[in-house]
């Protein structure tokens, strides 16, 4: 059996369970006074009733959406955060807009668990690629690794050649990042003589790593496993590695955390095995969340994990259950996308396209015109770009090509290779 980070992982499934529910009431009465936006979004909740998954689902599900609104009227955390949590810490804004607080513990995200899982121990050098600009990626992990004693070089995004040569110096042993820049690093320093081969593990998120891709990079001598994360919770899940390396089937709730499977657009769980929105209870002083929609989808895998961790286990991150979509690690909101075209005259219908490219996420703005309209395709990436945080391409497509469904992103990546 597998060595875990700690007790806790291995604790009997109801012992977990019991120990969840018997904290909930106690914890959300501790914080209720301080977190003003959670307290009305709440409303008149019988804190003492919240004693099972049952009357948790009960509860309304809080969207993203919702929060922004709240934000917006009252900024910048729309009442959820506990600003005696704030003081020492870090403010992020990630896409949407979205506000989030760090929380002040030594591993605020629980990043280290998912770091263990993986293979990494004390001592090992991890090369961060996460991005620590404005968003809590870099930072989530950094001190996830560095909780477990590892020792961490801050690469963040971008200046491929710079972190080639600077993993070529440091000779790191794991790697944290999006999925596919790691491939992105490997192949340049093959280009340019680099030697890498000191990178053995990987721990990525921020978007779906493809069987393909996982394949290729254990034929290159790295193992590289997953969790599932977003700004509001830090680590929800994670992979684990099997006696030879291998990742486990599914991914392993991390601890101080509720996961609920539900159908979109409801409260309602589903069935075990059934694919629904994930829903999560934080029980964060920093940043309370009870029932928030990730917008994500999984599902709940039945059993146990092979490695020994009794968590619940989801299948990992199945798609988006809302057009909210993440490229390259960032969500890009279809809010983002009418931005773009108010700004621009002569867009009568426009739909954000998602593929893959090779290993690497592209997205393709295609734009109906309204007649007559010869708009400036250059000015257009310009915003794409400045918008999103992301680069794309526009396609200028015939009045009457865009589907009448509604959808303003569509995602187009195939998830089974």
């Amino acid at each position: 059996m597998a060595a875990s980070f700690d007790d806790l992982e291995r604790r009997a499934p109801d012992a977990r369970e019991a120990d969840s529910f018997a904290r909930l009431p106690r914890f959300l009465a501790s914080v209720v006074d301080d977190v003003p936006g959670l307290s009305a979004w709440l409303g008149a909740v019988d804190f003492a009733s919240l004693v099972s998954r049952e009357a948790l689902a009960r509860l309304p599900v809080l969207h993203k959406s919702d929060l922004m609104e709240m934000q917006a009227k009252q900024p910048p955390f729309g009442g959820f955060a506990n600003p005696a949590h704030l003081r020492g810490g870090r403010v992020f804004l990630s896409p949407g807009p979205i506000w989030e607080p760090q929380g002040l513990s030594a591993d605020p995200a629980q990043a280290a668990r998912a770091f263990f899982a993986a293979g990494m121990r004390t001592g090992d050098i991890v090369h961060n690629a996460f991005s620590y600009h404005m968003t809590p990626g870099g930072f989530m992990m950094d001190h996830g690794a560095r909780a477990l004693g590892c020792t961490v070089f801050p690469a963040g995004t971008g200046n491929t050649d710079m972190q080639v040569e600077a993993a070529a110096a440091l000779r790191p042993s794991a790697f944290a990042g999006t999925p596919d820049f790691l491939k992105v690093m490997l192949d340049r320093a093959a280009e340019t003589g680099k030697d890498l081969s000191s990178i053995r593990l990987g721990l990525v998120s921020g978007g779906a790593l493809f069987p393909s891709l996982r394949d290729e990079y254990r034929a290159r001598g790295v193992r590289v496993f997953q969790c599932y994360a977003t700004a509001e919770f830090g680590v929800i899940a994670y992979e684990s590695a099997d006696e030879h390396g291998a990742p486990n089937p599914g991914m392993i709730v991390n601890e101080d955390l509720i996961v609920e499977i539900v159908r979109p657009g409801t409260g309602d769980p589903v069935a075990e095995g059934e694919v629904g929105e994930v829903v999560v209870t934080s029980l964060n002083p920093a940043y309370p969340m009870v029932r928030l929609g990730t917008g994500d989808l999984s599902a709940v895998l039945p059993g146990q994990s092979p490695c020994g961790r009794t968590g619940m286990r989801i299948k990992g991150w199945m798609g988006r259950a809302d057009q909210r979509t993440k490229v390259k690690g960032m969500f890009v909101d279809p809010r983002q996308v009418a931005e773009i075209v108010a700004r621009h005259g002569g867009i009568a219908k426009a739909r954000l396209i998602v593929t893959r490219d090779g290993a690497r996420d592209a997205m393709a703005l295609h734009a109906e015109l309204t007649e007559g309209a010869t708009p400036d395709v250059g000015a257009i990436e310009s915003s794409l770009r400045e918008i999103t945080k992301l680069g794309g391409s526009v396609r200028l497509v015939p009045a009457g090509s865009l589907p009448n469904d509604g959808k303003i992103i569509a995602d187009e990546r195939d998830y089974a290779g």
